[in-house]
């Protein structure tokens, strides 16, 4: 298996769009070589923990509102209809669940139920009651998650993750990092992923993607 790491956050516009063609390119190739790793960076450091009216941030932050814009124009060319709350969240917590859904290789399932309770299902994915609800739906145990989203556990280390990546030069999401070599940027289209997994079949893991 080759390690595909990607760093993303589930409020991220293009963190929806890139994970869309990723996946319509793996359902393409079934046999693919990608171990898919998720990690935390949030678009919003410093929101609020309750987050704030999504208006007022689409107000507050510049480019967000044309980025929205440019966001559900593809997404509709990809037959998918957005309906976002009326909350912008603070996703630490978010994070948290996703850290443990590592521990128990369930991260895409539960990524997959973060972007659609946001994007497509108008749900506050700030609200604890909502992430066990999700996590449960990828198959975790919702009593446990609901404890634990309950205190602080491992928020200093998803934080701490989240640091070491922009310490490492990683700025914006998505972010893709392929066998730990290879970066790319942004919400790519399913047949450049095409193209790497078929040279990285056809090469036994090499690749020419820079």
């Amino acid at each position: 298996m080759i390690r595909l790491d990607i760093f993303s956050d589930p409020v991220c516009p293009w963190c929806l769009i890139g994970k869309l063609e990723l996946d319509r390119a793996l359902e393409s190739r079934p046999d693919h070589p990608f171990e898919i790793v998720w990690h935390p960076f949030r678009l919003n450091p410093q929101m609020p923990p309750g987050g704030m009216d999504r208006l007022a941030y689409l107000k507050a932050k510049p480019g967000a509102a044309d980025a929205a814009k440019a966001v559900a124009e593809r997404a509709a060319k990809m037959g998918l209809e957005l309906q976002l709350p009326a909350r912008q969240p603070d996703t630490t917590d978010a994070h948290r669940l996703m850290h443990w859904a590592g521990l128990e290789g369930a991260q895409s399932r539960v990524m997959s139920g973060l972007l659609r309770a946001y994007w497509q299902e108008a749900r506050d994915i700030g609200d604890k009651a909502e992430l066990a609800s999700i996590a449960k739906a990828a198959g975790m145990d919702e009593a446990v998650t609901a404890r634990l989203l309950a205190g602080d556990a491992d928020r200093d280390e998803v934080i701490g993750r989240e640091m070491h990546a922009r310490e490492r030069g990683i700025n914006a999401v998505p972010s893709f990092i392929v066998a730990d070599t290879h970066a790319v940027s942004g919400a790519q289209p399913a047949e450049l992923w095409q193209k790497v997994i078929d040279e990285l079949t056809a090469s036994g893991g090499n690749t020419t993607l820079h």
